[in-house]
């Protein structure tokens, strides 16, 4: 187990959208810039709202929705998402660069 830090998390976020598996059904986020993000649940709920990098992780909050604070978790061959508990909540399956889902639109 190791907990991704700001600098790998600033490569593997900005810019970039994560294909999250959350038990067989996908959420997807896009860190459109170091401060706005945007994500889709897999029950169709899309948020909106800012987020920003912490020495271990990164905290975001949605525009009418949650705020919390997430880490990275890797293991050989996978990373999970990591909630405030401690707790897994999914693992990344993909990783694409850009928006190709246009959750920003």
């Amino acid at each position: 187990m190791t907990i991704l830090n700001r600098d790998i998390l600033a490569i593997i976020m900005v810019g970039t959208r994560h294909v999250i598996d959350m038990g067989g059904k996908n959420a997807f986020i896009h860190y459109e810039t170091d401060d706005r993000a945007h994500m889709l649940l897999p029950d169709g709920k899309c948020f909106h709202g800012t987020w920003a990098l912490l020495d271990d992780g990164y905290k975001v909050e949605w525009k009418d929705g949650p705020a919390g604070t997430w880490k990275l978790d890797h293991t050989p061959g996978a990373i999970d998402y990591i909630d405030a508990t401690g707790a897994p909540r999914g693992r990344i399956s993909r990783i694409d660069f850009g928006d190709p889902q246009r959750l920003a639109a």
